[in-house]
């Protein structure tokens, strides 16, 4: 996957096209991220052990990594992720400015 833990996405469909968020975990197996304050669900909670609230909770679910695009620093743009060899060791990029994605 392009996509890494603590980039930053921009969504490109879906009920929340064109929020943005930091990736909070990969699944790499199911190809679907997870984005803080994106594709958020209800769930509900039932009580444990003894003294434990239960309730109703706000929960990420995830997307398809296919309907996301990582955020540029530099250029502050959706762009797609390249890739590059610098001393035998290869580095992402910005297709757009070409500027190494951390």
């Amino acid at each position: 996957m392009r996509i890494k833990k603590g980039d930053t996405v921009k969504v490109l469909s879906g009920n929340d096209k064109g929020k943005t968020g930091e990736v909070l975990q990969i699944i790499p197996k199911k190809d679907k991220i997870i984005v803080k304050d994106v594709n958020i669900r209800k769930k509900h909670v039932k009580a444990r052990k003894q003294g434990e609230e239960a309730g109703i909770l706000s929960v990420e679910c995830a997307i398809p990594s296919a309907k996301v695009n990582v955020v540029c620093p530099k250029c502050g743009k959706a762009t797609k992720v390249g890739y590059s060899v610098e001393k035998d060791k290869k580095v992402r990029i910005c297709k757009k400015c070409g500027t190494k994605l951390k």
